[in-house]
């Protein structure tokens, strides 16, 4: 210990301020606990900052400008349509800072005391707190690790001005005339989806057989396939990427596809093949915290670790990197820490796609059902029979409902279509809720709404469908 460096206490300790983090930390906090948050970098950490929060506004802009070029169809057009590229990327910025100063003020307003630096475990109940300049010894009778995930580097594509990760897209200088994607998962397609309606060329090479390695219904991402290739992609399934020759102007990657070996010019290559949990360098072992070989934290039903006073949230622990798991499971772990029987139950957390259309899933599929042995209705209803779906448009997809054929429970959900995102709220209710089919057709939804959707599905599932023949 440096000389000076005279232990501060605190209840509970939070490490990182991502989604997972500032939550807990303000979780705790309302419970009535002392609490300290740690973070190395910027409050909001990878969601906020060089993830969901600039991905969502990039695609948004994106998708405007693609509006406004292509609205011919219903009577709309416009010339010379342009893209300030520089100010896109200052009115996205504006909206993190907007974000992130804001979970600064709910940190300080729930006196959760702000320490910035990176921590590292001396035992079960100490941590060391370090910048460039000092260092700070911190005891606490409970922490939470929340400290989140990485891109993953392929060995044969490192880092570099002209091979990126999704960062570097996200804060690219200008629109790329040609843009490879290595990797077709979500944040793939959604970056490739918004640089493709800026009018790149983009290139996907997926390893798998289909976009999102099977993570959703071949039903739901055939159609954003579909759309993607409308836009100019092209996507190549089955791909293993082998290297990349990069030079002042772009590179060359080459891959392997139907036992043939191809290169594909462009002026990125976008690597998005997975996160890796970061659970290194920060002195886990000096408290015994088991791991998976993957380096993911093993918890119990509370998010508690091995250590008993010691927790682990977000995507260092099992399940989809999603902020919203992570902010769940951190009130999960908060409430735990203050004697509450909050316990895990991820049957309806939903997963999201912001590509076009945008996909949602939530609860069981009607595959996963099956395979568990439940006997399901999978209740359908187009977009297309819609009445706001086709005055907005935008008629691709379908919502289908997953009940429980013995008693009409809703289990599960897909959405494919305009707002799924926003949609899927709605079935994840009725599973938490424990509603049936009839629950929903007999809530009154208003009209002309995508929310009647779900209403119609519900009386698919009943057998009594109105604006489709059964």
């Amino acid at each position: 210990m440096v000389v000076g460096d005279f232990p501060i206490e605190t209840e509970t300790i939070v490490i990182g301020a991502g989604p997972g983090g500032y939550v807990a930390a303000i979780r705790a906090a309302q419970l009535g606990q002392k609490v300290t948050i740690v973070e190395k970098a910027n409050l909001g950490g990878v969601c906020l900052n060089i993830g969901c929060i600039p991905s969502k506004a990039l695609i948004n802009a994106g998708h405007r400008y693609e509006t406004a070029k292509h609205s011919d169809d219903i009577g709309i057009s416009a010339e010379n349509v342009t893209v300030d590229f520089s100010k896109v990327q200052e009115w996205k910025g504006s909206v993190v800072n907007k974000l992130t100063s804001g979970v600064e003020g709910l940190l300080k307003g729930n006196k959760v005391n702000i320490v910035k630096g990176e921590a590292y475990f001396v035992d079960a109940n100490t941590l060391r707190v370090m910048d460039e300049k000092s260092a700070q010894t911190y005891t606490f009778k409970n922490a939470i690790i929340a400290t989140g995930s990485r891109p993953i580097e392929i060995p044969t594509f490192k880092y570099s001005k002209r091979v990126i990760d999704s960062t570097g897209a996200l804060n690219l200088p200008e629109i790329p005339k040609k843009l490879v994607i290595i990797g077709g998962g979500v944040i793939g397609v959604e970056l490739g989806s918004a640089y493709a309606n800026f009018g790149t060329e983009v290139t996907i090479l997926e390893g798998s057989a289909e976009l999102f390695a099977g993570a959703f219904e071949k039903q739901m991402t055939s159609i954003v396939s579909k759309n993607l290739k409308k836009k100019g992609a092209e996507i190549v399934t089955n791909a293993m990427a082998k290297g990349v020759v990069e030079n002042e102007d772009g590179v060359v990657v080459t891959y392997e596809a139907k036992g043939e070996e191809k290169t594909v010019e462009a002026d990125y290559v976008l690597v998005t093949v997975g996160r890796r949990p970061n659970t290194d360098e920060m002195g886990l072992e000096q408290v015994g915290i088991e791991m998976t070989e993957r380096g993911l934290i093993k918890i119990d039903k509370q998010c508690r670790t091995n250590v008993s006073n010691i927790y682990a949230i977000g995507d260092i622990v099992a399940g989809p990197a999603l902020a919203h798991k992570a902010s769940y499971e951190g009130k999960i772990a908060a409430e735990a820490i203050a004697g509450h029987p909050s316990e895990i139950d991820y049957l309806g957390l939903p997963a999201v796609v912001f590509s076009e259309p945008e996909l949602a899933t939530v609860g069981y599929t009607e595959k996963q059902a099956k395979e568990e042995g439940i006997d399901v209705v999978a209740a359908k209803f187009p977009f297309a029979a819609n009445g706001r779906a086709l005055a907005l448009n935008s008629t691709d997809g379908f919502l289908k409902l997953i009940t429980r054929k013995e008693d009409g429970l809703v289990i599960g959900g897909q959405i494919a279509g305009p707002s799924a995102s926003d949609m899927i709220a709605e079935i994840g209710l009725a599973i938490e809720a424990g509603m049936t089919a009839e629950d929903i057709a007999m809530t009154i939804h208003a009209h002309p709404t995508l929310g009647e959707i779900t209403m119609e599905a519900a009386e698919v599932a009943l057998g009594t469908p109105i604006h489709i023949i059964k």
